[in-house]
This record gives C-alpha cells, structure tokens and sequence, in this order.
C-alpha cells in the first residue's frame, strides 16, 4: 500500500485540477482546489522518496499532472488577467529556451531530460503564488520577479544539460 500513496495524491490532483473548471477563478471552491493541487504538488515526490517508491512512472505520471494543472490553471486565469505586451513577449522568450533545452537534452541524450534544479523549483513555487498575489500586488510587478527568476532557470537548465550534469 505504501508503494501507491505518492501516485494516489498525484491522481487527486488530476482531479482536482479537472474540477476547477467547474468553479469560477478567484472563488473560494477554487482556491481550495488550487491550493490542494500545489500542495500535492509539493508532497508527492517527498512522500515517493520516504516510502522508497520512487519509479520512472511516477516521475512521468507526475509531469502529466503538472501539466494538466498548469493548463487547467492557465484556462481560468488567463482571460482574467491582462498582461502587458513586454511580459508576453518575455514568456514566450523564457518558452523558447525551456524547449531548447529540453530538445537539447533529447538530442544529446537520446530522452526527455527535467531537471529539478533548486531554481526551477523557486520558479514553480513563485509561479504557484502568483495567482494569490493578483488582489495586492499589481502583475507588472510582480511578473518581473517571477520571469526573471524562469529567464535565470531556464537559462542554468540548459547549461546543466550541456555541460552533462545530471540534478534529480
């Protein structure tokens, strides 16, 4: 039983991220949701690591449930939120270099390559704590922060991953 409790909190954040759709952004129903989905974020690899269940399945399952919080999260908040012409530009500048490296890496290694480097585990807390900044902090603001820190992690990814070193 053990051996299944990280993946069972990765699968309630699936869940979890599918029923945000159905609340409005900003509402509290969805500021539980999306706080329990960061949370597990935040536990599942932990909890895989002291139980010794840490697979290559787990890692993938893991990516697939980010990404389907990510998306969910971007679907509700984007409409919401206006960004300036100078900030899109930046996010698609720090996408260009997270999918260098991670073509990069594919080419070099012959496989998908995340590293979990200690800044691109700041960029996804800032990222997660973005949204419940919105109601003080204005964006321009508070995406410099953010972008820069994505800019300076996509950039050490990517030499981590050229330089061969290896972070997990």
């Amino acid at each position: 039983m053990k051996k299944h409790i990280a993946n069972t909190i990765t699968s309630c954040r699936i869940l979890c991220s599918i029923l945000m759709l159905l609340f409005s952004a900003f509402s509290a129903q969805f500021y539980i949701l999306y706080l329990f989905c960061g949370f597990s974020d935040m536990v599942d690899g932990t909890v895989a690591r002291k139980t010794n269940s840490i697979s290559e399945f787990g890692a993938r399952f893991d990516t697939v449930a980010d990404f389907i919080f990510v998306a969910v999260s971007l679907i509700k908040f984007l409409p919401l939120i206006h960004m300036p012409s100078w900030l899109w530009i930046w996010i698609v500048v720090i996408a260009i270099i997270k999918i260098s490296d991670i073509m990069w890496g594919f080419i070099h290694k012959k496989k998908l390559i995340s590293l979990h480097t200690m800044m691109n585990k700041t960029t996804g807390v800032l990222l997660f704590l973005l949204p419940l900044t919105l109601h003080f902090v204005e964006l321009k603001y508070s995406s410099v922060v953010v972008c820069s820190i994505a800019t300076f992690s996509a950039i050490q990814e990517g030499y981590y991953i050229g330089t061969g070193r290896e972070i997990v």
